[in-house]
């Protein structure tokens, strides 16, 4: 009955009372109409279609004032309603209605054209499942403080739950029941330790996005059987590899290694070994092993923490690829021409044995130094063949469209105690970048193959960014002073790899790169492969990372399934339509998570070592205008505010087409790019913010 209902109202754009919706179904007794009011109140409460106040009708996509999504509350009150393939709607801190951060909410739209806003009319979901805060005791009563001051409510903690929990103590909580708006009861779920302990302050914003280091009871238990070495009878029906020259390259602190790299050249032709560790054979599905890594989705890597998908016993044992032992893998072989194209490729299980643990510092020395460290001496002509083959495949990528942001990244350096105490760049030289080009290569030859049979599978996939973002891109350019030559008529990899060429010899191109990378989509799963934008690739899966992605976990049972076990049943192929739909969304939404708990512990931890440096001066470049004052990036990647209200000398304004303050009486302006002398003013761990004064220009 729901889908003949939806199916009538389809193309109805005008709202129909149920009596109309039964003569469009034409529907004759009684009973039908009682069951037609059942169903379409249901289809009501699902949010599918909307009720009137005058008790009419309509499908809810069919009300364009009207948007479901999910609402981002900024610290200053006012939020933003989130929607997939539309602008953010802007909802004033007075049109809230009760709603807080992250609630999934119903808006009207009060206001349209280029900046859109709204109202919330009613709270659909709060999804409060983890609330990660400080205890703090108040006349007796325990009352939970949310480290996220975007959750603006009042939450008592539950006598029965809170009897261990003293003042100062972290601790993971979940609503009950609600008081109103907002005043909720919370159970303490558990005790993360005391604010101070070490580590509890990464620990809880982990929580806080759902990423936890316990594994499950059942987990524990299957962990018995685990081996701690491969035996022989697991190496059946594998090809044996142990006898070639294979290695890794890895940070120097990985642990968890999952990728191994081969080479030989003959007659032109540079036959390419990429082994993966072989997860599957030990994480099976319908195991809680394999239930906890569906769950967990990704491992999380937060400044020096890390917490894994599937626990140390195989992530840094018997799954790692460790330099001297057999391990179990899965192979993918690519002979390559001069032209880096793929003439011939195998997938297979195998089983290696890495000949060394190398590390990029290493590799790179004998790369870009001709510096050969002890120990590295066997290896130091098939790695220089090895970078001869990566230039290739890089040329042939950027002839197609491949964009390369090259966007630093920062890496945290704690002490002992969990305090920062330096922060680099992560700088992506000759090894790393040769690492990237063999795994893509063979992420796209295993999605390649298994695309070409049309099988049930996952994609990485990356969407066109948005017309009107890069429009909005492109006249800040313009609002920079620079005339862009690429046209931009048709959105294209190849167009948007040229704009970024055109931009790179300008003094801002950091953060101009920054800023067309954000107006791009985010890379995705799914099961409907749509290609990857960014990378100008039709078909492009992860194959290469299974202890530490479950995506890649996934398409290695799936080549097990398909190239070795020969199941294609019907029986197969119909669970996997459905099944890998709900893979390809959990794993998007756990991989935003980890992302998300990375960027907090980021600047809680860049804040924390900016107290130790106040009153300190640094050159940096300004990297955003907002109405309220400007970010400072300084040379480490650590972003701070220069406030409106500490800006001397003239009444600043805020011009938004020009993305700049300009000062009313002496014009002088501060706009994105402009190199700036600041002191260090104030920094918080507690709220990860930073503040600037300015000292000077540079150029003064």
């Amino acid at each position: 009955m729901k889908e003949k209902i939806l199916k009538a109202l389809e193309n109805i754009h005008e709202a129909k009372t149920l009596i109309e919706i039964n003569d469009l179904l034409k529907l004759t007794t009684v009973e039908e109409l009682k069951d037609l009011q059942k169903n379409i109140e249901e289809l009501v409460n699902d949010y599918q279609i909307f009720k009137t106040k005058k008790d009419k009708y309509l499908l809810m996509k069919n009300c364009p004032g009207l948007k479901i999504g999910k609402l981002s509350v900024n610290k200053k009150g006012f939020g933003f309603l989130i929607l997939d393939k539309e602008d953010d709607i802007y909802i004033a801190k007075n049109d809230l209605n009760g709603a807080i951060n992250d609630d999934t909410v119903l808006v009207e739209i009060t206001e349209k054209g280029l900046k859109p806003e709204g109202r919330v009319l009613k709270i659909i979901k709060r999804d409060l499942e983890n609330i990660v805060g400080e205890i703090k005791v108040i006349e007796n009563k325990k009352i939970l403080e949310p480290d996220d001051d975007k959750i603006n409510l009042k939450i008592y903690l539950s006598e029965e739950t809170s009897k261990n929990c003293v003042d100062g103590h972290k601790v993971l909580a979940r609503l009950t029941k609600k008081i109103d708006n907002k005043t909720y009861m919370a159970d303490c779920l558990k005790i993360l330790g005391h604010k101070d302990d070490a580590g509890i302050d990464i620990l809880s914003i982990a929580y806080k996005y759902g990423i936890f280091e316990e594994f499950s009871p059942e987990t524990e238990k299957e962990l018995d059987n685990i081996p701690e070495e491969v035996s022989t009878k697991e190496l059946v029906g594998r090809i044996d590899l142990t006898n070639d020259m294979i290695f890794t390259i890895d940070g120097a602190d990985t642990k968890d290694i999952d990728d191994a790299i081969s080479l030989t050249v003959k007659d032109n032709i540079y036959t390419l070994g990429v082994h993966i560790a072989d997860v599957s054979h030990y994480v099976k599905e319908n195991t809680a092993l394999g239930d906890d890594a569906y769950e967990r989705g990704t491992s999380s890597y937060l400044a020096d923490t890390v917490i894994p998908m599937i626990p140390h016993k195989l992530s840094n044992g018997i799954c790692s690829l460790n330099e001297g032992v057999i391990r179990l893998t899965m192979s993918c072989v690519m002979d390559i021409n001069k032209n880096g194209d793929i003439i011939n490729y195998d997938i297979f299980p195998s089983f290696i044995k890495s000949r060394k643990k190398m590390t990029y510092d290493n590799v790179n020395e004998i790369l870009e130094n001709n510096n050969i460290p002890e120990g590295y001496e066997e290896f130091a002509n098939t790695l220089k063949q090895m970078n001869e083959l990566a230039h290739i495949l890089r040329k042939k990528k950027v002839n197609r469209g491949y964009i390369e942001f090259d966007i630093p990244e920062a890496k945290i350096i704690q002490d002992e105690l969990g305090r920062a105490i330096d922060i680099k760049k992560r700088e992506q030289r000759s090894g790393e970048k040769l690492i990237e080009d063999f795994m893509i290569a063979a992420n796209e030859t295993v999605a390649t193959h298994i695309s070409n049979m049309e099988l049930p599978f996952i994609y990485r996939i990356h969407d066109l960014p948005n017309a009107d973002k890069i429009e909005d891109f492109l006249n800040l350019v313009k609002a920079l002073g620079y005339q862009i030559k690429t046209n931009i008529k048709e959105i294209t990899p190849k167009t948007m790899q040229k704009l970024l060429e055109e931009l790179r010899d300008k003094p801002e191109f950091m953060i101009l790169s920054t800023l067309l990378l954000r107006s791009m989509k985010k890379a995705e799963y799914s099961k409907t492969n749509i290609g990857h934008f960014g990378l100008a690739s039709k078909n492009y899966t992860h194959f290469t990372s299974p202890i530490r992605r479950f995506p890649d976990l996934t398409v290695h049972r799936l080549v097990k399934k398909y190239l070795i076990e020969h199941d294609y049943s019907m029986s197969t192929i119909n669970y996997l339509e459905n099944s890998l739909v709900e893979i390809a969304e959990h794993s998007s939404e756990r991989e935003v998570a980890s992302t998300n708990a990375e960027r907090d512990v980021n600047d809680m931890k860049m804040a924390e070592y900016m107290e130790s440096h106040i009153g300190e001066e640094y050159e940096g470049i300004i990297s955003s205008v907002t109405s309220f004052g400007f970010f400072v990036e300084l040379p480490n990647l650590v972003e701070g505010l220069v406030h409106i209200s500490n800006i001397s000398g003239d009444y600043y304004e805020y011009v938004p087409e020009l993305l700049s303050l300009i000062g009313k009486s002496t014009k002088k302006t501060y706009r994105i790019g402009d190199k700036i002398k600041v002191r260090v003013a104030a920094a918080s761990k507690e709220t990860a913010q930073i503040d600037f004064d300015i000292v000077g220009d540079k150029n003064d």
